[in-house]
């Protein structure tokens, strides 16, 4: 019983092989019952191969497609949790780094003089040019300059003396507690006893921000 109803591979083979193109013309579309049974088998295959293929294309091409951007998806956040690891690994040294460069930036704004502290830089100044041996003609300050992170005030400075009295009265400058820079400078005699005229402008800063880190 069993042999009779096993399925027959070689005969079906040799069915398929006896299947002629010609034959497609006899064949009664309308009544698959009908057809021999190499067409029944080649209509199952392109069946078979048609349901294959919509599949495909219907489920598993959006699949993939979904699949696709999901590992970009799955690497640019492991780089994201890569570099907020390796943050959160270094954030002790980060504060530490922070909290350096707010003492540093608090001694900075300490050399800035305040609105209130600039007649006594004037006078520091001056005293500088005396302290030197220089007559001091003149010292003019000028409009403050404001630019985006500070403000600049200029200072005319008109002196006259001997050539290494000047370079005693840059050095002083210099070394004034405050910010200070000096810029544009000359130099002309004066016609008596070999004395100089200088004329230079000295500037100094003020922090264009919350100035309360300055205290």
């Amino acid at each position: 019983m069993v042999d009779q109803n096993k399925f027959d591979l070689k005969a079906l083979i040799a069915k398929a092989n006896e299947f002629k193109v010609d034959d497609l013309n006899d064949i009664d579309w309308e009544n698959m019952g009908s057809w021999p049974i190499a067409g029944k088998a080649f209509f199952c295959v392109l069946l078979f191969a048609g349901v294959l293929v919509g599949g495909f294309f219907g489920l598993v091409s959006d699949n993939l497609d979904a699949l696709s951007r999901d590992q970009a998806k799955e690497v640019s956040l492991k780089k994201d949790f890569e570099g907020k690891a390796f943050k959160v690994s270094n954030l002790a040294a980060y504060k530490s780094q922070m909290e350096e460069m707010q003492e540093s930036f608090g001694s900075l704004l300490k050399q800035l003089p305040r609105d209130t502290e600039v007649p006594g830089l004037i006078d520091d100044i001056s005293s500088a040019a005396l302290s030197a041996g220089l007559k001091l003609n003149a010292i003019d300050p000028q409009k403050m300059a404001k630019t985006e992170f500070y403000n600049e005030l200029p200072i005319d400075i008109e002196v006259v003396g001997g050539y290494h009295e000047m370079g005693a009265f840059v050095s002083a400058v210099a070394s004034l507690p405050r910010i200070v820079t000096l810029h544009d400078f000359s130099v002309e005699g004066t016609g008596s006893s070999g004395m100089l005229k200088m004329k230079i402008q000295a500037k100094t800063y003020q922090y264009g921000g919350d100035e309360g880190g300055a205290k």
